[in-house]
């Protein structure tokens, strides 16, 4: 079936069509990262919950798991729960430390610099690229657009990225 046949089918049938949004944070891909992180965790049942009760039971100790135990490599190998609080610029610095006494003791191990271990910032799901920015939104234009970016692999200047 051709495109236009299928849309005038559709419209014919009073089905809206819908299209991928992109950067938002219901986006497929995320949903699907999350929901493999899910099924790949010990305890996932293979064939289904039992019920509805064992279903919450499980959501609810993989989500104090993915905050306070996994430790997230897109903002530098800590947890949510570590970076509410405040720990991660401590945390990573303590890393930093070992790394650069390691690569000291032992450089013919290491095949360049260390990890990056510099604190992320802020991170969300989908950033605006400054490339795809709106303009003429009154405070939105005020800000440099340096001040945008900041999702997760954004890097950090201090690690030369």
């Amino acid at each position: 079936m051709k495109g236009a046949t299928m849309k005038v089918t559709m419209d014919r049938l009073g089905i809206t069509a819908s299209f991928r949004r992109p950067r938002v944070s219901n986006d497929n891909a995320f949903s699907e990262a999350l929901f493999r992180t899910c099924k790949y965790r010990p305890g996932w049942p293979p064939r289904g919950f039992a019920s509805i009760g064992a279903a919450r039971t499980w959501v609810q100790r993989f989500v104090a798991w993915y905050n306070r135990e996994h430790r997230h490599s897109a903002i530098r190998f800590v947890t949510p729960e570590q970076r509410h609080r405040g720990e991660e610029g401590a945390l990573l610095e303590r890393r930093r430390q070992v790394y650069e006494l390691a690569w000291a003791a032992r450089p013919e191990r290491w095949s360049g610099s260390t990890r990056c271990w510099a604190p992320i910032g802020a991170v969300w799901p989908n950033p605006e690229r400054p490339d795809e920015m709106p303009r003429g939104h009154g405070a939105a234009d005020a800000l440099p657009r340096e001040a945008v970016g900041g999702g997760p692999m954004a890097g950090s200047r201090e690690c030369g990225a």
